[in-house]
């Protein structure tokens, strides 16, 4: 498997930023805006799963079974683009980057990215994006694993409340169908997997400041950010 990321390189102060947090926290918004922001690579790593659960979805083949899941791995290709509207998440050539924000892709997500061949090769590839440095990049675990040295860790939270409410709203606003009831339960059931699976649990760094949101706009999030980016640099 081979993941690239096409894009010019305009790092000036080469550090590394990770993001962690639970799901529709904000941690890609942040990190969208933060890259912006220092002139940063961006890296979605929770894009990369999204992208390899779509593939074994549309090749019926069942996150249940791992050794299928670990060959097909050969067959997949992901990388990113810059566009006008953001970055974009290609599979196999496909822009894809609609159709892994569907509920479908939500609800396998997790147990997909709890395989631990799928995760080793997200990892090595992730590790690999890395080395020029000038990158931010959030997920489940970037600070604890993917880079564990990283200048900057940071940890996202907000109340459930709210996280359902963005969840929703962002589904309202891509014109899929879906019940507040239904994206709690995928919320609270991809951080039940995501914080107990055995490989690469997702937690807070012991060295990873935290962020509470839940009362932020985007716009003082991001100053928050920046001002922690200020003190490492």
């Amino acid at each position: 498997m081979r993941t690239i990321f096409a894009g010019n390189s305009i790092c000036v102060n080469k550090i590394i930023v990770a993001i962690d947090g639970y799901s529709s926290c904000g941690k890609s918004t942040l990190a969208k805006a933060l890259a912006k922001q220092l002139g940063y690579a961006y890296v979605d790593s929770g894009a990369m799963y999204r992208a390899v659960t779509l593939y074994l979805l549309r090749h019926g083949i069942s996150p249940e079974n791992p050794a299928a899941v670990a060959e097909a791995l050969d067959h997949i290709a992901i990388h990113f683009e810059r566009h006008a509207g953001g970055n974009r998440t290609f599979l196999n050539g496909e822009d894809v980057e609609e159709a892994i924000r569907d509920m479908s892709v939500s609800d396998w997500v997790s147990p997909v990215a709890a395989i631990p061949a799928v995760r080793r090769a997200m990892v090595k590839q992730q590790q690999a994006m890395g080395r020029r440095r000038g990158i931010v990049m959030d997920g489940r675990d970037i600070g604890t694993v993917v880079f564990p040295d990283a200048e900057l860790k940071l940890f996202i939270i907000a109340e459930t409340d709210e996280r359902v409410r963005r969840r929703f709203l962002e589904l309202q606003q891509r014109g899929m169908e879906s019940s507040r009831e239904t994206v709690r339960y995928n919320l609270l059931e991809r951080d039940r997997i995501d914080s107990t699976r055995a490989d690469s649990p997702l937690r807070q760094a012991d060295d990873a400041l935290v962020i509470d949101n839940t009362h932020l706009t985007p716009d003082e999030q991001l100053e928050k950010a920046l001002e922690m980016v200020r003190q490492r640099v």
